[in-house]
């Protein structure tokens, strides 16, 4: 089997701060550095990381040779990546003592990809393959509800929230994946969350997984010392998908995603931050 990722790539800013910027405010930072991200690279390393088979499908300008390089490294499979004449997407992150940030995002080469793209890249897959889909690029209704016609497992990251695109995505949607604010604003934007199974994301609280039928599979989230959270939910589905890709059960993915996540938020950067299958195995054996 295989994961397709319809997803951003973006490359990373990240400035250790004292404390985040207030309005107005100059901030000096402790320390800079650049590196592999966006939600949907960010994914298809944790996946990859993870022992999956991944097709990264996206858009990258002229400046992207060292992103491209990075997720072949990493071992995702980069053909149905098309480079472009607009600058790649950006990020620009501030991260606090705390481990918490904020994020400046420039989208970039990320909106450019269109259904013609999304249908040669997926020409290849099988039925029973994971499509995984975000917000930070073009065409994902479109994808979705390709998907869903060949027979692939859609999961969607409603991340960065928005209710008109959960709209056009969710009825080709199979796994809905939320952390609970934007849980919070689905919920407040629809009135009620729409019968799918969907998981959502509680950070240190843990994660849950809804079923239809009011079933709710809980996960409590490992102890660890944060030291930068950003990607930790994309480490978290990426993994989820790897190993369900590989069929282990809901319970057992779960706890897999839980434990990777846990790792993840130990090691400073996003992409770059993402454990391997081994480090995962031994860390739930520790």
């Amino acid at each position: 089997m295989a994961v397709w990722n319809l997803g951003s790539v973006n490359i990373d800013h990240v400035y250790q701060v004292p404390h985040l910027p207030a309005p107005g405010e100059t901030l000096a930072a402790l320390s800079y550095s650049t590196g592999l991200g966006g939600k949907g690279a960010n994914q298809s390393v944790a996946a990859a990381r993870a022992g999956a088979v991944v097709h990264h499908i996206g858009a990258v300008g002229p400046d992207a040779d060292r992103v491209l390089a990075r997720l072949r490294a990493f071992g995702v499979g980069t053909d149905a990546i098309r480079i472009t004449d607009t600058p790649t997407g950006h990020a620009i992150i501030t991260v606090d003592a705390q481990a918490e940030n904020a994020i400046i995002l420039f989208p970039g080469a990320n909106l450019l990809p269109d259904r013609d793209q999304v249908e040669g890249a997926l020409a290849d897959a099988r039925v029973g393959d994971f499509l995984l889909l975000q917000n930070e690029t073009s065409a994902q209704a479109e994808a979705a509800r390709i998907g869903r016609e060949r027979g692939l497992r859609v999961v969607y990251s409603a991340a960065p929230f928005d209710v008109d695109a959960v709209r056009e995505v969710l009825p080709f949607t199979n796994l809905l994946v939320m952390n609970e604010g934007e849980a919070a604003q689905l919920q407040a934007a629809l009135g009620q969350v729409p019968p799918v199974e969907r998981i959502v994301t509680r950070g240190a609280k843990g994660a849950e997984w809804h079923s239809p039928s009011g079933e709710v599979l809980s996960v409590p989230a490992f102890r660890v010392r944060p030291v930068d959270t950003t990607g930790a939910g994309d480490c978290f589905i990426g993994n989820l998908v790897a190993a369900l890709d590989a069929g282990l059960s809901r319970p057992e993915a779960m706890r897999r995603a839980s434990a990777a996540a846990a790792i993840q938020v130990t090691r400073a950067g996003a992409g770059e931050a993402m454990p391997d299958a081994a480090d995962v195995t031994a860390f739930l054996q520790d």
